[in-house]
């Protein structure tokens, strides 16, 4: 497909997304078993287009004058991967399957990228219900932090200590440009890409095939380090899901002590079993649901470290899933806010004395966050919040920049990363300990 015609595609996928208001994956998979000649570079051409459309929404429909899916997809093409507006005029007129002729104002429109006047939500790239309680959680630093959320994210990858060291990896990685991340001491982070260039595929490579490394954003990494768990603890991972925190966790044991990986919704876990013996972990057990009876009765008041990822909006991966930042409603705040205290109590009740309870999200969002810790604290006697940059210099190996800590009323401070302040996703990390 030529450039114009991948154009005229994401214009159809986007029209498809904003009719059927559906999961740009699924309108992007559809499309492509309804288009079987495109091949995997048109297809990986379109996807970067379309999500680099949604990412910056808001500030390509204020400069075009219109959110329509023309717009935003002219838009990128021509401001965000830099096409000069020569180049599509003279694609689209001799290209049967190009989009239709540029307007006279489109043509204005396209000359420059105009964002004089614009309001701070359309600077930021966030929705406008939202404003409120992203003041709440960045102040004056709104605008500079959402831009940091409408970017392409980058390509992290946790080092599996239990076989290599960082050193290695970053040999066998070579053809890929990868860096030792800044914050996670076993981090690897490979460029984004830009434009339709493909982004870094790690699975094929005989490392990842090997268990040598996993790929796993640098902010769980470090949720995962600053929880603390050490080796011979008593564990439980309590929305484990796929197991990305549950191998890291393990791995910083050192195959010692015991991990019971749970969640609610067994259908989470995926390929976690696969991902286990890869990695060569021996120390977890994978509790399921059941229809009578709990599966976690036997581990009530024993375990060191019980750690809550809890259901969120994913607000602080809005790189990766930028159609969810448009598709979120307030209902669905509300609905994992109550999910959020439903998982906390649950939790608590596994901790023993002196022993940590570990509240994650991947949100930036307060009420998901530091209000749901609040809340916790003053219904929940006998647990504090601990001192976050002890947790990350234990964790971590380093002083914690101050640019993290949150605080969380007068109870104390939590921790929180985002793509401004920490070159992660956004992650929220409250430690509490029972007292």
């Amino acid at each position: 497909m030529t450039p114009v015609a991948r154009l005229s595609a994401a214009i159809e996928v986007l029209t498809d997304i904003e009719d059927r208001r559906r999961p740009a994956f699924d309108a992007l998979k559809d499309w492509g078993l309804s288009h079987r000649f495109a091949g995997s570079g048109d297809r990986v051409a379109i996807g970067n287009l379309v999500f680099d459309a949604l990412r910056r929404r808001s500030s390509l429909a204020f400069a075009l004058g219109t959110d329509s899916a023309r717009a935003l997809a002219l838009g990128t093409y021509r401001f965000l991967w830099n096409n000069p507006l020569e180049a599509i005029e003279a694609g689209i007129s001799t290209d049967r399957h190009a989009p239709e002729p540029l307007t006279e104002r489109e043509k204005t429109r396209l000359s420059d990228l105009h964002l004089e006047g614009a309001p701070e939500w359309v600077q930021a790239d966030v929705p406008e219900w939202l404003m409120d309680d992203l003041e709440r959680t960045f102040g004056a630093r709104l605008v500079e932090e959402g831009q940091a959320l409408a970017v392409r994210a980058p390509v992290d990858l946790r080092v599996n200590t239990l076989k290599a060291t960082r050193d290695k990896v970053l040999g066998q990685l070579a053809s890929f440009r990868p860096v030792a991340t800044a914050l996670s001491p076993a981090g690897i982070r490979l460029p984004a890409g830009e434009g339709p260039a493909k982004p870094p595929h790690v699975q094929s490579e005989p490392g990842y095939q090997k268990g040598l490394f996993e790929i796993q954003d640098e902010g769980s990494q470090l949720a995962a380090l600053i929880a603390g768990a050490h080796g011979g603890d008593q564990v439980l991972d309590l929305c484990a899901g796929a197991g990305g925190k549950t191998l890291a966790i393990a791995a910083e044991m050192r195959n010692r002590g015991q991990i019971f990986a749970y969640d609610a919704d067994k259908r989470r876990f995926g390929d976690i079993r696969e991902r286990l013996d890869r990695a060569g972990v021996r120390t977890v057990q994978i509790r399921m649901p059941q229809k009578s009876g709990d599966p976690l009765s036997d581990l009530e008041g024993r375990m060191n470290l019980v750690l809550v990822d809890a259901p969120c909006t994913g607000s602080g991966t809005w790189r990766r899933r930028p159609d969810a930042k448009w598709r979120m409603a307030p209902g669905a705040l509300d609905l994992r806010r109550k999910e959020q205290d439903a998982v906390l109590d649950h939790g608590q009740g596994f901790v023993r004395a002196g022993g940590r309870l570990v509240y994650i999200t991947c949100s930036v969002l307060p009420q998901e966050n530091e209000d749901r810790i609040a809340a916790f604290l003053e219904r929940t006697p006998g647990f504090r919040l601990s001192d976050p940059r002890d947790s990350w210099l234990s964790g971590i190996g380093t002083p914690m920049p101050e640019a993290f800590a949150v605080p969380v009323g007068r109870q104390g401070e939590a921790i929180r990363l985002t793509p401004a302040t920490a070159g992660t996703d956004g992650f929220f990390v409250a430690i509490l300990e029972r007292t």
